[in-house]
């Protein structure tokens, strides 16, 4: 308890600057592994993307081995079929056809003991996925260029690089996931990883703007390197960044085993999963990856190498980060309201109070 109330005053130490070798070592092997599957396997793609025709019908205590069996017959013998809520019938394949179209659903109408009017069929032209495959690649490009010019003019160049990498990380290894498990691809899913690159973004400039905040107040010192600057940053921001994860995967959570597994939503389904996986993976990157890119390019410059000179003529040998002192994070902190004090933990001021004037009689 008394280290999760430190997390939540931001006064926790953990040296992250020491997991972030490990932790590039872990996200380049997802990488590559996302990359390779991505190279071998492909994605599923829905038939938004490929074009076919799709079939939904209810037929309660029916399952894929029965509809398998019951369009063995047909042309769509090998398509893609999955059981909805339990009680529906879902059936897709390539097919545009007009006489193999209505062969098909009156298989399905049986197959339900319905009427063929009441089988549900959509038929999409390949054209439409292509639209859309080049609307979202030409999404992903402007949102690269304007989100690192935004960062480059906000905050500085070397940040919007660290940025624009974890965004790139968690959108590879969120479509590697999909790949891996062959979960299928649709229109929602895209939504979906455009949603992801706005909360990894979000997560990442909380990070900067923090450390940011620091380095102003602490490099005058000249007493911490910016990996000491960096690794306060981390802990002050941590809890915060732990709890929007939360209360980001919670709805999320809710949607994608209420919405999609008890109620047969599959649109909710392909979208909570792609949204889920980038919430956990963006607030990873923002804290290993992002950081540790910038900590990198900063601690090159002449200013932070001065001062890394003078912190090892002081005798500091380099093993483990050093934690910021107590007087020095109240002087980096802008809390609106400062610390209260306590037994353990006085209040750090630098003047004792001011008297109170004596009321004229």
């Amino acid at each position: 308890m008394n280290t999760l109330r430190l997390m939540y005053r931001g006064e926790q130490h953990f040296d992250f600057p020491k997991l972030w070798r490990p932790a590039l070592i872990g996200s380049l092997l997802l990488v590559l592994l996302s990359i390779g599957s991505l190279a071998t396997r492909g994605l599923n793609l829905g038939i938004e993307f490929e074009g076919g025709t799709s079939w939904e019908v209810e037929a309660p205590g029916t399952s894929v081995g029965d509809a398998r069996e019951a369009l063995s017959g047909t042309d769509a013998a090998a398509g893609k079929i999955q059981v909805l809520g339990g009680d529906s019938i879902r059936l897709r394949a390539d097919l545009d056809e007009a006489d193999a179209i209505a062969d098909v659903t009156e298989v399905m109408a049986e197959l339900g003991g319905v009427a063929i009017s009441e089988v549900s069929v959509t038929t999409v032209g390949p054209s439409w996925g292509d639209q859309i495959t080049e609307k979202a690649r030409n999404a992903l490009i402007w949102f690269f260029i304007i989100v690192a010019g935004y960062i480059a003019i906000r905050l500085e160049w070397k940040m919007a690089v660290g940025a624009v990498v974890a965004v790139a990380h968690d959108i590879l290894i969120s479509v590697g996931v999909y790949s891996v498990f062959q979960f299928e691809v649709t229109p929602a899913t895209v939504i979906a990883f455009l949603t992801i690159m706005g909360y990894s973004l979000y997560d990442t400039i909380v990070v900067y703007d923090k450390v940011r905040e620091i380095s102003g107040r602490l490099t005058g010192t000249g007493r911490y390197t910016y990996n000491e600057m960096m690794n306060l940053a981390l802990n002050q921001v941590l809890m915060r960044s732990i709890n929007t994860s939360i209360t980001s995967m919670l709805p999320v959570a809710s949607m994608l085993f209420v919405g999609s597994f008890f109620l047969g939503a599959l649109t909710l389904q392909e979208f909570a999963i792609a949204l889920l996986i980038g919430i956990v993976v963006g607030s990873y990157s923002s804290i290993f990856l992002a950081s540790s890119l910038v900590a990198f390019m900063k601690s090159r410059e002449e200013q932070y190498l001065a001062i890394a000179r003078k912190v090892e003529a002081r005798g500091h040998t380099g093993d483990g980060t050093r934690a910021v002192s107590t007087d020095d994070i109240a002087l980096g902190r802008t809390a609106s309201r400062p610390a209260r004090a306590t037994a353990d933990r006085p209040r750090a001021t630098s003047a004792p109070p001011r008297p109170r004037k004596k009321k004229k009689r």
